[in-house]
């Protein structure tokens, strides 16, 4: 076994570990709510719940982690929990007369926000494809995905290409619930829905390429007008390198299923910019933002983003069209994984830090549990490196 090989198989097996004996018991036994239903949106660093108000995209993300637990072998609790998150999505979270969903609700199921969050829904839809794969006999999982995809169509899409924020028009317009949409579309076409997700898929594919996309430097930007161009002024300026990294991802996937190899350029492009312009290679994390210049506009670091880059880089080397192309995306995904388990020091094992400032120590607050989402998505990408 070569030194890199090897590297793989003891961080991988060490990111199981925390993640199968700590992280996936606490956050059902600790995170999952026995007495109002759903999950709190964090936990205390002693494990007790901060029991303030829900996102929906939190059920919808504990959905998709659970699911995705019981496909990686985890032999703990899944079903449970699955079935408690999507009790929430179709019971306090959901809008009866329109069938859509609520954005945030009180612990009690009170709604709090009720407008439509793009958002939100496309991580309904990934939650629904993703409890679809364990039970691919529920056809009712599928009819709710549809339903939320159909509404959007008909009621959010943009004149020419993308969807809206909002009707009536609300701005900015953004990629990154674009993002979302474009994987809930890949989980779905992976989990042999209809053509109508691959079409959805190509069009943000191909708008991100004509629109999002930097056209003289290459990077993405984050926030646009109604007619898809940059917002003026600082706005329109902003780029987040973990989104460089999951849109990279999100290519590379798309690239294999359309068989079209402009999205593996355009996703090694991504890569480049958010690996050596928007990682500290003293801290070893990817930082939270940059100007479209490729300077620094916000250096602390969040726990997303390293998951983001290990997902890349696993995409990167399962691609490489050479054993040495190969070996350097994994030496990067081995990287990245260390630079990932930096959030795992905490006093109980399971939990996570959120946000490193610039000077490499961490902000002390409860755990996300939105942040499992990232987690054990990485961990599972990483490990197929292995198989």
């Amino acid at each position: 076994m070569t030194d890199i090989a090897q590297s793989l198989h003891i961080k991988q097996h060490d990111l199981r570990q925390w993640l199968f004996n700590h992280a996936l018991p606490i956050w059902w036994e600790k995170g999952g709510d026995r007495e109002k239903g759903g999950f709190f949106e964090k936990l205390n660093l002693d494990t007790t719940p901060d029991d303030i108000n829900r996102r929906t995209r939190v059920a919808a993300r504990q959905v998709f982690s659970y699911a995705l637990a019981q496909r990686m072998g985890y032999t703990g609790e899944t079903a449970a929990a699955v079935d408690q998150g999507l009790a929430w999505l179709n019971g306090p979270a959901r809008n009866p007369q329109s069938g859509m969903l609520y954005a945030v609700l009180k612990p009690d199921g009170t709604v709090v926000r009720g407008e439509f969050d793009f958002y939100d829904h496309a991580f309904a839809m990934l939650a629904y494809a993703s409890a679809f794969r364990v039970r691919p006999q529920d056809r009712a999982l599928e009819y709710a995905a549809v339903a939320i995809r159909d509404t959007i169509v008909a009621t959010y899409s943009h004149p020419v290409r993308g969807f809206e924020e909002s009707n009536p028009r609300t701005l900015p317009l953004k990629t990154n619930p674009h993002m979302h949409m474009f994987e809930a579309c890949i989980a779905w076409i992976e989990a042999g829905g209809d053509k109508t997700w691959h079409d959805i898929a190509q069009m943000i594919a191909d708008l991100c390429i004509d629109k999002f996309i930097h056209p003289e430097n290459g990077s993405l930007r984050e926030f646009f007008d109604g007619d898809w161009n940059p917002m003026m002024g600082e706005m329109g300026r902003i780029i987040e390198p973990g989104h460089q990294f999951e849109w990279a991802w999100l290519f590379i996937r798309w690239s294999r299923i359309s068989g079209n190899a402009k999205y593996m350029k355009t996703a090694t492009r991504l890569i480049e910019i958010a690996e050596d312009a928007g990682t500290d290679p003293e801290r070893n994390v990817t930082i939270f933002e940059l100007w479209d210049d490729f300077s620094v506009k916000d250096a602390k670091a969040r726990l997303w983003s390293q998951t983001e880059r290990m997902k890349a880089y696993t995409a990167l080397a399962q691609s490489a069209d050479s054993d040495e192309a190969r070996r350097t995306a994994v030496v990067k995904a081995v990287e990245a994984s260390a630079g990932l388990q930096l959030y795992f020091n905490t006093e109980v094992v399971g939990l996570y830090r959120d946000r490193m400032k610039p000077d490499g120590t961490f902000e002390i607050e409860p755990a996300p549990a939105s942040s499992l989402y990232h987690i054990i998505c990485a961990i599972d990408e990483v490990s197929q490196l292995i198989a």
